[in-house]
């Protein structure tokens, strides 16, 4: 669509959405040599500053997609946040979306999605919709906490409260928002597992990894989850690959999971890229990024099969000093392994500005590796949080 007389023609993708997800499938775009192209809030996005003609607009503007999507072959996302009855015109005006609208309302309600998967017998926390502190108290049954959840809107901890009284959730319930409870699970630890499916229904599962939550963010994932029982990874991926069917998923689908003694029940899903699979850049055959691409441009999928052991990736947050560059030579001089991936975003406390990722053959070491280099970079020193 946008080539010249010496180029041929390439596909165009376009992503609605211009951070770090959208600047790592920019990356995935040039060694594939489709064209790609986002639509960005503003010039300083972080895919923004690397993509040639991006576009600024407004994704809850139908007029601004319909302009942006003018130029391109498919339209996809980095984020779930664009309005469904617009996405919905622009299949109706023929524009090719992926995910379809039908299948990303299962990642912007959370009472849809809990609904549709329970009425397909997949294991997922007791919820249920509330709108007062009596349905609150009634689902609570006198056992606290509760979880309370956004019903769109929320990500990275955001739109999420643990709830240990009934005053507690009177709080939330001020906010105005929709909202679900669901149980507090007592979880042994969280697991994630990352697969594609391809509008020929050809699917791509990656290895079942284990992420590490603190205050609602994930700070680092392992891959493979150490110690995973082969019957329970290949449950988790039996799982991931019939949602994906189900709900008619075309490109990635994210499945987060809660690890109990019972079992695994399912806790959120993302369509699109994920946090939970950075470490596909170094740790496995095909990025999720190019995967990404592949799907959704209906190409063969390539082998999620992982380039090494183990593969531990850590979120570099910000901290209290925006120099992260002048830290570089000393977490690449001492540790030469590390592999350091930055977003170009604005420096503040606890944001999410990048990642590091460490490969080898022993998870434990790994994971010391990568938390010191983050470490290091958002703090200038090796043993911070």
């Amino acid at each position: 669509m946008t080539g010249s007389a010496d180029v041929p023609e390439a596909p165009v993708v376009g992503m609605v959405g211009a951070g770090q997800l959208a600047r790592m499938t920019a990356q995935a775009a040039i060694g594939l040599g489709v064209g790609f192209r986002v639509l960005a809030d503003s010039a300083a996005d972080s895919a923004a500053q690397v993509t040639a003609g991006a576009r600024v607009g407004d994704y809850r503007s139908l007029a601004d997609l319909r302009d942006f999507a003018a130029a391109c072959d498919v339209l996809t996302f980095d984020h779930e946040h664009v309005p469904g009855e617009h996405l919905a015109a622009l299949e109706r005006a023929g524009v090719p979306v992926v995910p379809a609208a039908a299948a990303l309302r299962f990642t912007q309600d959370k009472l849809a999605m809990r609904e549709r998967l329970t009425g397909l017998g997949i294991d997922c926390p007791r919820f249920a919709p509330v709108s007062g502190i009596a349905e609150v108290q009634e689902f609570a049954a006198g056992t606290w906490p509760v979880v309370l959840k956004a019903v769109s809107g929320g990500y990275d901890g955001k739109g999420v409260w643990v709830c240990g009284s009934a005053a507690e959730a009177q709080t939330v319930l001020a906010h105005g928002v929709g909202l679900i409870a669901e149980e507090y699970v007592a979880f042994e630890r969280e697991l994630a597992v990352l697969a594609a499916r391809s509008p020929h229904r050809q699917g791509a599962v990656y290895p079942v990894v284990e992420t590490v939550q603190r205050d609602g963010i994930c700070r680092e994932v392992i891959a493979p989850a150490p110690g995973l029982a082969p019957g329970r990874a290949a449950r988790a991926a039996e799982l991931a690959l019939r949602i994906a069917g189900e709900l008619g998923v075309t490109g990635l689908l994210a499945v987060e999971m809660f690890e109990t003694r019972a079992g695994l029940l399912v806790n959120e899903l993302a369509m699109r890229p994920h946090n939970c699979g950075h470490w596909t850049i170094e740790g496995a055959q095909t990025s999720q990024f190019e995967q990404h691409l592949r799907a959704v441009l209906d190409l063969p999928l390539g082998s999620p099969s992982p380039t090494a052991p183990a593969t531990v990736m850590a979120n570099v947050l910000g901290g209290d000093d925006a120099d992260v560059y002048d830290r570089y030579i000393h977490v690449m001089a001492a540790d030469p392994g590390v592999k350091v991936h930055m977003y170009g975003k604005p420096v503040r406390p606890g944001r999410k500005i990048g990642h590091v990722t460490v490969t080898g053959a022993d998870p434990a070491e790994l994971a010391g590796r990568a938390r010191r280099a983050a470490s290091y970079l958002r703090w200038g020193k090796e043993d911070g949080e």
